[in-house]
């Protein structure tokens, strides 16, 4: 299956209400629908999966659309990181063919159970993880695996990806941000990577201009969707490096910790990948002066210090992000721990 190109993707508009968009390439199929969810059993069996078994929560569960009848078996997600959640039900799970429907832990849970069972995975978001478009994940509590999987067929409805309360929307719109920008200029960066990620980047900045009841929310589905393709293919660099590293020492939460740092991280890019990141600036409506107060703007002007984090605990931070290979092998000039205390510092 063809790639689509990277002209496609800059001019990629949003479905209109009740209308689809299909994007096929050689890493997955995508089915992006405006609007509710209608029958997703139904897209389902038209894309050969007819049988399969069912990873979700009792929560997502109340609006799944008729998956859990037409599922041969449902597994709910334990709360908790993926490694434990999946460890949890890995011995559950019989069918190599897994639909997850929630949100990106339900999604990365699925994957994580596929990598050891061999299996393959349908992604059903609910929310604006770039995890339905990645292979990124982590595995189960003492399993290992030889490779990530990616899903194979994404089947997204726009309203239920995007119906967070707006605080919340707005900060898992800024992770779908940190995908599309750490995919213009890490080594593995691509003429296709960065088409998606800059589309993604205009799609998110002129859905958030706009208030929540005239807002596009097809184009912000897409626009996530868009973001985690472009990381799928460009790798993770500083900010996620980070961002991941404060979500585990500090115990913040993920979107949230991620809208605070990625005004600063975006920042202290500009010298280190100056053409990337005023295609960026552009991409969001400004110049690369003022990215850092845009971004922030987007987000909703997050700081760390209002997450509940202990500032006592930066060192440990430090040290963990140092010793993460990205930040030399991703991460564009010579990265020092002064360097991730004054972003952890201007974030606060």
């Amino acid at each position: 299956m063809p790639e689509p190109s990277p002209e496609i993707l800059g001019r990629l508009s949003p479905p209109a209400w009740g209308r689809w968009l299909e994007l096929d390439d050689d890493r997955r199929a995508l089915r992006l629908y405006a609007g509710g969810i209608t029958d997703p059993v139904t897209v389902l069996a038209d894309e050969g999966w007819e049988a399969f078994e069912l990873l979700s929560t009792s929560r997502a569960l109340a609006e799944a659309g008729g998956l859990g009848e037409a599922a041969e078996r449902v597994h709910l997600v334990p709360a908790g990181p993926v490694p434990a959640a999946s460890a949890a039900i890995l011995g559950e799970v019989r069918s190599d063919r897994l639909v997850a429907f929630g949100g990106g832990r339900v999604i990365d849970s699925a994957k994580a159970v596929a990598a050891v069972g061999g299996g393959g995975v349908a992604a059903i978001p609910t929310t604006l993880s770039g995890a339905p478009m990645t292979a990124i994940h982590r595995l189960p509590e003492g399993r290992s695996a030889d490779r990530g999987v990616r899903p194979s067929l994404v089947i997204a409805y726009a309203d239920p990806m995007t119906s967070a309360p707006e605080p919340r929307l707005r900060a898992t719109a800024m992770n779908a941000l940190a995908h599309g920008a750490e995919s213009l200029y890490t080594p593995l960066a691509d003429p296709l990577s960065r088409a998606a990620a800059l589309r993604g980047a205009g799609l998110i900045a002129a859905a958030l201009d706009r208030a929540r009841d005239t807002r596009d929310r097809a184009g912000l589905a897409l626009a996530a969707l868009l973001c985690g393709l472009a990381v799928d293919r460009a790798g993770i660099a500083l900010h996620h490096v980070l961002g991941q590293t404060a979500v585990r020492v500090l115990g913040t939460p993920h979107a949230e910790t991620y809208a605070a740092l990625l005004p600063q991280t975006m920042e202290a890019m500009r010298g280190r990948a100056p053409e990337q990141i005023d295609a960026l600036a552009s991409a969001l409506g400004t110049d690369s002066d003022g990215i850092c107060e845009r971004i922030r703007d987007l987000g909703g002007n997050r700081r760390l210090g209002q997450l509940g984090a202990d500032r006592e605990r930066i060192g440990e931070v430090i040290e963990v992000a140092m010793s993460r290979p990205e930040l030399e092998q991703m991460t564009p000039g010579k990265v020092e721990p002064s360097d991730l205390v004054e972003i952890l510092d201007e974030a606060w």
